[in-house]
C-alpha cells in the first residue's frame, strides 16, 4: 500500500519545523515541509500538488476553490488554529477532502491576551508610559474595572474562558451568543442590551458570512458612551472605518486591538494615529504553550485520520 504524501507549505516564521512533536513525530513519519512561504497560489501548487494530506501553519495562505480542484490526490487538510476563513470549506468538501482544525488549544492564551488590552486602555498604560519615558509624570488617567459590566459577544472556548477571567476581577459580566444556552453558565441578553449597557465589549466570534461586518456603524452608535471595545476574533468583524471615528470622536473611551482589516498593518494607518487604542499584532494565541499544544493537536489529527478515526473535523 502507498504511503500518503504529507506536505507542510507554509512554516515561516518557524514554529512547526522546531516543534518537539513535530521532530518526534518526523523520525517516523515522512513529510515534506518548506520554512518559507508560498509566495502565490502557483507557489502553493507547487508544494501540495501532489500531496494526500496538507498540514497548514498560516491563515494567510488560502484554500480557494481553484486549490482543491488542482490537487485531486488531496484527503485532509489539518489546519493548526481554528479560524477557517482562509479555506472554501463547500469547496473542500465537494472535492472530498476532510478539513479540520485546532480547538480550543489557544482559548487561555488569547483570554489573557484580551483582560490585558481591556486593562491596558482601561489604565491608558501607553501614554502613561510613553509620558514617564519622555521625563513626565502623568497620574489620574485609569479607570478602575471592577464594578464595571463587561459584555462578551461569543460564547466559545476563548469567550468563556475570558469572561471567567472578567468575573475574577470583579466584574458583572454579560453575554450574547450565536447559539444562546443557558448551561454555559452565563448571563444572556439581547445584542442591544449589551452593547448599551457594557462598559467593555469583547468579540469572540468566528470570522464568516454571518459575523462579517458584525459590529457595524449602527451597532457601534449602540454603545454605551466612554465603553472600551476589545477585538481578539478578526478584522473584518469591525466596520473599521467606523471604529475609528468613534475613537476619533471620543464617543468609545478606547479599543484594544489584536486583529484587523489588513495585517501587518499598513505604516501610517489611521488606527496608529490615535492615543486611545492598544495596538498588537495578531499574536494574542502565540505562546511558547499555545503554540506546542496547537501544532501536536494538528499532528494527532493527521494521525488520527490515518487510523480511521478523524477528530476535529470542521462541520
Amino acid at each position: 500500500m502507498r504511503r500518503p504524501t504529507i506536505a507542510i507549505p507554509d512554516d515561516y516564521p518557524v514554529v512547526m519545523g522546531s516543534s518537539p512533536s513535530f521532530l518526534n513525530w518526523r523520525e517516523s513519519t515522512p513529510c515534506v515541509y518548506f520554512d518559507t512561504l508560498p509566495g502565490s497560489e502557483e507557489g502553493l501548487l507547487a508544494r501540495i500538488r501532489d500531496a494526500d494530506i496538507v498540514i497548514n501553519i498560516r491563515s494567510s495562505t488560502k484554500f480557494p476553490a481553484s486549490v482543491f480542484a488542482a490537487c485531486p490526490r488531496l484527503k485532509l487538510l489539518s489546519l493548526w488554529g481554528t479560524g477557517t476563513d482562509s479555506v472554501d470549506l463547500a469547496a473542500a468538501k465537494q472535492c472530498g477532502v476532510t478539513v479540520t482544525n485546532t480547538p480550543g488549544v489557544s482559548a487561555t492564551s488569547i483570554a489573557e491576551h484580551s483582560l490585558m488590552l481591556a486593562l491596558a486602555v482601561a489604565r491608558r498604560v501607553v501614554e502613561i508610559h510613553n509620558g514617564v519615558v519622555a521625563g513626565g509624570w502623568p497620574r489620574g488617567r485609569s479607570v478602575q474595572l471592577q464594578g464595571k459590566t463587561l459584555g462578551v459577544i461569543g460564547l466559545g472556548a476563548i469567550g468563556r474562558r475570558f469572561a471567567r477571567l472578567g468575573q475574577g476581577i470583579g466584574m458583572r459580566v454579560i453575554a450574547w451568543t450565536m447559539h444562546p444556552d443557558p448551561a454555559l453558565g452565563f448571563e444572556l441578553v439581547e445584542l442591544d442590551e449589551l452593547l448599551r449597557t457594557s462598559d467593555v465589549v469583547s468579540l469572540h466570534l468566528r470570522l464568516s458570512s454571518q459575523s462579517t461586518g458584525f459590529l457595524g456603524r449602527d451597532r457601534l452608535a449602540l454603545m454605551k458612551p466612554g465603553a472600551i471595545l476589545i477585538n481578539t476574533a478578526r478584522g473584518p468583524i469591525v466596520d473599521e472605518a467606523a471604529l475609528i471615528d468613534a475613537l476619533r470622536e471620543r464617543r468609545l473611551a478606547g479599543a484594544g486591538l489584536d486583529v484587523f482589516d489588513a495585517e501587518p498593518l499598513p505604516a501610517g494607518h489611521p488606527l496608529t494615529r490615535l492615543d486611545n487604542v492598544v495596538l498588537t499584532s495578531h499574536c494574542a494565541g502565540i505562546t511558547p504553550e499555545a503554540l506546542e499544544n496547537g501544532l501536536a493537536l494538528a499532528i494527532e489529527n493527521v494521525v488520527n485520520y490515518l487510523n480511521g478515526n478523524p477528530t476535529n473535523v470542521v462541520r
